[in-house]
């Protein structure tokens, strides 16, 4: 079986650099995309075992884009990840099947152990 891969969706540079960073060093393949719409039209989410977006960014939002794999019969982890700070968003992610949230700044364990429970199914 081959290694998992994380995809990383963040239309921040730097945050998706550390992020992607980050798995490497902890010894996943991690593949960044820039924009939702980046990673939707790559067509091959089926390789990806756990995907980590951003919530809020141009275009399709995090949570736009966990809706729209669902839809199309994808059930593969996602991650979310935000700097916004609503009283809701949790149940919001929730609610749109997300594995985890994580609020901007967080500790890289918390990252490393919501892909962890992802890739534990």
């Amino acid at each position: 079986m081959s290694e998992p891969c994380i995809s990383v969706i963040d239309d921040d540079e730097s945050m998706r650099s550390a992020i992607l960073g980050l798995l490497r060093a902890a010894g996943y393949q991690a593949t960044g995309f820039g924009s939702a719409e980046d990673f939707l039209a790559a067509d091959d989410s089926v390789r990806f075992s756990c995907i980590v977006s951003d919530i809020q960014m141009p275009g399709i939002s995090g949570l736009e884009l966990k809706r729209t794999l669902a839809a199309d019969g994808c059930d593969t982890p996602v991650v979310l990840i935000t700097a916004r700070s609503e009283a809701d968003l949790t149940d919001r992610a929730r609610e749109s099947g997300a594995l985890c949230l994580l609020r901007k700044p967080f500790e890289a364990d918390s990252l490393l152990n919501c892909i962890d429970k992802a890739l534990a199914g």
